[in-house]
């Protein structure tokens, strides 16, 4: 392995079986009595079952490396197999230096301890010596946020809590690999940016980062590089922005809830003036365009563009038709194609569009293609909500009024 390298990963696979797994004598004696019996179920009733299969990357000092995917695609196993909570089945994986791990939130924390004592013991878990916490200790509450209730039993923690105290005593290990899985999904806006920062500082120092999330918007930001997994297989690795393209484009092909026999949408995409891409800067103009096919006789429809916010609700909505477009009569073999330009006045946060070829005149849908696509908006300013106004201070003046003298005093 190269001098630069810190991890590599070769053709690795895992297999579970499907079936009967006893971890405890209370499981094992009805199974044995069943199987005694002849009640029990045969053997060829379980399954092979691969979580992973021939997995491979390398990783370089100092790099972002991203991993996606759908829930069951094997990130969370591929991370234990790294850790070494789980041996691979087959291949082989080398790790070159200190890793550090945040795969669940809180874990190694317990319940009936302080977040005070639960620095402590985590941080030992993890590899620190005491002198190192106690030097430390302050930075990791300091970033947590959680002063206030750091003498406070963590089962009186809220999941965000967890998290932020998890990744705190995590980000100051000085790993040479740190692990991080889905801790962005909890955690107010704030703490998620301080999150992404420490990160930052942790490539910056040499380390390396492996990041597994499904906010495709912090994989935009932090991973030059990604990987997507899709039932176990590696389908696409390269570039974050192309492996990001290709997750995006297999989701929406799933997602066509509603098909006419007559018209559908065949393409929808979301470029800057000359460029495609999933990130774009709040206020900043982009385009969409719209491609739909006939394929039988179809009465006038109107096509309609709709976006929705993080927590799906709608954002924004309109129409061919509500912007002044006749409704489009098409015969089978058309094709058409409409342009839509957008100011995206967006707070920062994750989109999702979607489109639709509604009829009006008796509210029927013919074919709904979401999400068609996901943008990821990033704003200098920080605002709240979903629109962003820009705003600006332009008048800001304390005025104090003039203390009394001695004189006004004695009077």
């Amino acid at each position: 392995m190269a001098a630069d390298i810190v991890l590599q990963v070769s053709n690795v696979s895992k297999k579970f079986v499907r079936g009967e797994i006893h971890d405890s004598l209370r499981d094992l004696i009805p199974a044995m009595a069943a199987r005694l019996s002849g009640r029990s179920r045969p053997s060829n009733a379980k399954k092979d079952f691969w979580a992973l299969q021939n997995v491979s990357f390398e990783l370089t000092r100092g790099e972002a490396f991203g991993i996606i995917g759908s829930n069951g695609a094997g990130k969370s196993t591929i991370l234990k197999l790294i850790t070494g909570i789980m041996k691979p089945t087959s291949g082989h994986i080398t790790v070159t230096g200190k890793l550090s791990a945040l795969i669940e939130v809180g874990a190694g924390f317990h319940p009936d301890l302080t977040g005070r004592e639960n620095i402590y013991l985590n941080g030992t878990i993890l590899g620190m010596k005491k002198a190192e916490i106690d030097r430390k200790f302050d930075a990791i509450v300091e970033f947590s946020g959680l002063a206030d209730f750091i003498d406070t039993p963590v089962k009186r923690y809220s999941t965000g809590m967890y998290a932020r105290l998890g990744f705190s005593v995590a980000a100051h290990v000085d790993p040479d690999i740190l692990i991080v899985d889905e801790v962005l999904s909890v955690g107010d806006v704030v703490f998620q940016n301080r999150c992404l920062e420490r990160m930052n500082t942790i490539l910056r120092s040499g380390a390396t980062v492996i990041f597994v999330s499904h906010n495709l918007r912090a994989i935009a930001e932090l991973c030059p590089r990604s990987i997507l997994l899709e039932h176990g297989k590696v389908t696409a690795a390269g570039p974050s922005q192309l492996v990001m393209d290709t997750y995006l484009e297999h989701a929406g092909a799933e997602s066509r809830q509603i098909t006419a026999k007559e018209v559908g949408i065949t393409r929808v995409k979301v470029r800057r003036s000359n460029a495609d891409s999933v990130a774009y800067e709040s206020g900043e103009k982009i385009w969409v365009d719209v491609d739909v096919d006939c394929k039988g006789p179809c009465e006038p429809f109107s096509v309609v563009l709709f976006l929705n916010d993080e927590k799906q609700y709608e954002s924004f909505h309109t129409s061919t038709e509500y912007l002044g477009c006749q409704p489009i009569a098409m015969k089978p073999g058309d094709r058409f194609s409409c342009t839509f330009e957008l100011d995206l006045n967006l707070a920062g946060g994750t989109f999702y569009l979607g489109v639709e070829l509604f009829r009006f005149n008796n509210e029927e849908l013919l074919h709904v293609m979401y999400p068609a696509q996901t943008i990821f908006v990033n704003t200098l300013t920080e605002v709240r909500g979903v629109v962003n106004p820009h705003p600006k201070v332009t008048a800001f003046e304390l005025v104090r009024p003039a203390e009394p003298t001695k004189e006004a005093i004695k009077r």
